[in-house]
Parts: C-alpha cells; structure tokens; sequence
C-alpha cells in the first residue's frame, strides 16, 4: 500500500472523530488539507489495473473503455490524468476552467472552503472556480500521451463575476472551445450550473440565447466531430428538463448532465446525519457553497432517467446521450444509471470515499461487482 493510500485509508477511520469537533476548526482543516493532497496525488499514478473489455463502449465516435470516470472539478488544472487512467476510470475530465486565471474563493480566513460529512457520504465546497486558464490547461492536456480507449475532456465556463458584458463572456468561452479543439481535446462540457460564483440562475429562454451564441461561435464551425456536453445543476426543476433537452438538440449539442453541486439546503440538510448537521449549518451560514455526494443521489437519477424520456420523445436521428454527476457511490449506483439509460456517470464525492477504503483498487473493485450484478442484464453491448 503506497503512502497516500495509507493516509486515505487513516483518514477515513479519523473523519467521523474530526467532523464532530468544533466546526471552525474542521473546515480550516480539511480545506487546507484538500489543497495539498490533490496536487501530491496527481503526481504519484500506481501501477496500471487491467480494465474489463466487456465494458468497453463507443459514443460520438469516441471509444470509453468503461462508462465512468471522474467529475469535474477534481482535477481543475488538467493534472492526475495518468493517475487516474492507471487506476481504470474510463476517460478523464479536467477543469472547469476560464478564461481568465482565478484564484478561487477565500471566506471569512479560509481558502478555497471545503468540508466532508463522511458519515452522509457527503460533502460541502465554496471553491469559486480555481484555474489556469483554457488555454494553460488545453496545453498541458495536450502534451499527455494518449492512451486508447480513454479520451480527454475538458470543462469550461464562462467567466463570473467580471464587469464584463454578456457578449464578451460568451466570445471568450467560444475562444476556450476553440483552444481544445486546437489541442485535440476529444470532448467539451459546459458547465452552466456552478453554485460558487455569485451567478445567478438563468431561465430556459436566457439560456437559450447563450447557447445560441456557443452554438453559432463553435459548434457549426467544428472542424472535427468534438462532441459537447452541457451540464445543468441538480436543483433543475424536472418540468424542464424536456424543454432543455429540446433546446440542447435543436441547436446542435452532443448531451446533457445532471448535474452539478447543490444549493437546495433545507432538501440536503434532511440527508445529513444528526451528527454532522452543526457543521454542515455552519459552513452553510459562513460560506453557502454547493453540497455533493449521497443526498444528490435520487435526484441526480431522476432528472437523468426524464432526460432519457426526452431523448427518446424527441425521436432525433442525430447522436446525443445523457450523462449523470451526483451521489455515484457504489457499482449499483452505476448499474441504475446505465438500467435507465444514462451512457457515462461521473464521480467525486464518492470516489474519494471509495479511495479512502480501496486506495487505488477502487475502479477494480467497483468494476468486478458491476459485472457481477448487472452482466446479465445487457447493459454493456457496445454502441
């Protein structure tokens, strides 16, 4: 067992006594520590695991060797691709990124907050969007060995809290699309639901407009078939997710994802343990952020399987797939997905609770009892 898994491994025994001190004192603690494990773990990948062949799938052209890998904002500067490709993920994220390089959010003395509830599978983070830039990040994802059957994605946003124009903002995230294109990126996702940034909610006809924008400025000027995704929150309110994925279709989008972090306290504070409440009302008061992990686990799949229902309504021929973020813990958590008819999930809160138990086994591990419960089922026919 290498050192980090060690420390992952005693962390997880340590977390329940930690998160019940003062509650201060915690998110201090693990936001520091959040900020110096991730870059030491990035630079340290294992020995590669043997990925099982049968779960190997082909979407938009791109061969996924498995039908989950990590989150957006787990590796925002585009490092701990070769980590996580040696473990098994089935492709790699990096971002959200911006235009402009941002520091992230610093709150009442504390940088970047970030605060676990391991005993909710849960997590809380007022991370604000911490990144080099597009172009930094498409360069150094551009300079990584390509490995078959593991594409290379990027999530971008645009740039919050500016003083800039609506137009201007959306001119510079075409630019970013264009910067991956250029790096030879194999897939987009925009992330249109970051809760840390002071944006506000926009409705479907203000959307609209803004993908129009993205729509006219990239996608019908691909010189390549770069699919793009585009993520929404998990607080979407299910009435519309049929008029989003109309919307995403007709102008020409490759997917959707539900979804990001949320802000629904009250519904996430009820799937908290009483134990841990205190903290999770402290780090609400003092810093709001977006909540992740178990108590989005329901209705990340709900929203995903109405998606599913409104791309088979839609009767499209062009290729489009739903993706689901949000409680993805366990391989039954996978296999309902794909049962509904999700193509790819997405893990962070989970997989770093899966780490702390499996170390780097944790594909493995979660890949050998997915075949066990749902081979039969024909969820892993390639196509």
């Amino acid at each position: 067992m290498k050192p980090l898994e060690i420390l992952a491994t005693g962390d997880q025994w340590v977390r329940p006594l930690v998160t019940r001190w003062s509650p201060g004192l915690a998110i201090r603690l693990y936001s520091k520590a959040r900020s110096r494990f991730l870059p030491v773990f990035s630079r340290l990948p294992p020995r590669p695991v043997p990925v099982p062949a049968e779960l190997s799938r082909t979407l938009w052209g791109l061969p996924f060797r498995t039908p989950l890998f990590n989150a957006a904002g787990m590796f925002k500067n585009g490092e701990g691709a070769e980590v996580v490709c040696c473990q098994g993920a089935g492709a790699f994220l990096a971002g959200t990124t911006t235009h402009r390089v941002r520091r992230g959010n610093r709150e009442c003395g504390v940088g970047l907050p970030f605060v676990p509830y391991p005993r909710s599978g849960a997590a809380s983070n007022f991370l604000g969007l911490p990144n080099p830039g597009h172009r930094a990040v498409a360069r150094r994802l551009a300079e990584r060995p390509r490995v078959e059957g593991f594409p290379l994605g990027a999530s971008l946003a645009a740039d919050p809290d500016t003083g800039l124009g609506e137009g201007q903002k959306l001119a510079e995230l075409v630019d970013g699309l264009r910067a991956y294109a250029d790096a030879g990126i194999d897939f987009l996702e925009l992330n249109e639901s970051c809760p840390n940034t002071g944006e506000e909610a926009r409705g479907v006809d203000s959307l609209r407009q803004r993908l129009e924008t993205v729509a006219d400025g990239f996608l019908v000027h691909r010189d390549r078939p770069v699919p793009v995704i585009v993520k929404f929150s998990n607080d979407t309110d299910p009435e519309v997710v049929e008029p989003l994925v109309k919307t995403l279709l007709e102008l020409g989008f490759d997917g959707i994802n539900f979804g990001n972090t949320s802000i629904d306290y009250p519904r996430c504070r009820e799937r908290i343990a009483a134990a841990e409440r205190p903290l999770y009302d402290t780090f609400v008061q003092r810093f709001r952020g977006g909540v992740s992990g178990r108590p989005l686990k329901e209705v990340s799949l709900d929203l995903a399987r109405r998606a599913v229902d409104a791309v088979r309504r839609a009767n499209d021929s062009r290729e489009f797939h739903v993706l689901r973020t949000g409680g993805i813990e366990t391989a039954e958590d996978v296999r309902r997905s794909l049962a509904a008819g999700v193509a790819l999930c997405q893990w962070y809160t989970g997989y770093f609770e899966a780490f702390g138990s499996a170390g780097h086994r944790l594909y493995d591990r979660l890949y050998s009892r997915l075949l066990a419960a749902a081979g039969s089922e024909g969820l892993f026919a390639r196509g």
